[in-house]
């Protein structure tokens, strides 16, 4: 990773920012992106041992995202890694929910993915990098309780995948990533049925894998360039197993399990 150039979306808190830290302890020159620019400035500050190039982005306009690789090809020249990291969640059933609510899940999680892919593809091209996709087991498998973040992430993988396949003579490594449940903040900034902030996590997040043990899994594969990543054993490897041999246990174990949080909305 000695020297390559990397984006990061979502950068400022939990997953991405975990992968700022790594990449920049393996030597790679980091391109970071989100919204909140004041925190892009801390991180900024706070790694000194690589060069770090930050940019406010909303990944749901298309226009930053274009000027987020514009951005990086004017101070660096090429770009070896993007990282379509940032995502926002849900929580509220189906029935209850505002359209706008789903709409925003799509605008953010998958056209950010779209993109940021289709601005950043003729670069990865040149340097046979990577393009890599966080999604989650919510990719796998339907969260009762969070349509729009499941359909979100069902679509990025079988929008990477089909990537990968266009180029598979030429030489782009496409890596989607699935981590179960992780500490971060996308859970206390989670839409409402009515589009308002979760606020506290309905869930244990001591119990969860950190951001940083995640960040640590990804970038060991995409230097091994694996084309699918699911993380943790339960949560993650037997679910993807179980949902392609016992798809209605699978069903009913996973409403059971999403009607154990509190307040849930469904039981």
């Amino acid at each position: 990773m000695k020297n390559k150039v990397v984006i990061i979306t979502g950068a400022s808190s939990g997953i991405g920012k975990a992968l700022a830290y790594e990449f920049a302890s393996k030597g790679a020159k980091l391109v970071l992106a989100a919204r909140r620019i004041e925190l892009l400035q801390e991180l900024k500050q706070e790694i000194t041992n690589t060069e770090v190039v930050i940019h406010p982005t909303d990944v749901s306009r298309e226009d930053d995202c274009k000027s987020l690789i514009e951005k990086a090809i004017s101070t660096f020249g090429q770009i070896d890694i993007l990282i379509n990291n940032a995502g926002i969640s849900m929580r509220a059933i189906f029935e209850d929910v505002e359209l706008d609510v789903l709409h925003k899940l799509m605008d953010v999680n998958f056209w950010g993915t779209v993109y940021c892919s289709k601005y950043a593809l003729p670069h990865l091209l040149k340097t046979k990098g990577s393009l890599v996709g966080i999604i989650s087991i919510a990719g796998f498998v339907g969260l009762p309780g969070r349509t729009g973040y499941a359909a979100s992430k069902f679509a990025i993988r079988g929008f990477l995948d089909t990537v990968r396949i266009e180029n598979l003579r030429n030489g782009l490594h496409v890596l989607v990533a699935a981590p179960g449940f992780t500490a971060s903040d996308v859970r206390k900034s989670a839409l409402t049925a009515h589009g308002n902030n979760q606020g506290e996590t309905p869930r244990n997040e001591e119990k969860m894998m950190s951001a940083e043990v995640c960040a640590q899994h990804i970038v060991k594969a995409i230097e091994k360039r694996k084309r699918q990543l699911i993380l943790t054993f339960l949560e993650g490897k037997m679910t993807v197993f179980l949902g392609k041999f016992c798809p209605k246990i699978l069903d009913k174990l996973t409403f059971k399990h999403m009607a154990k949080e509190p307040d849930s909305p469904f039981k």
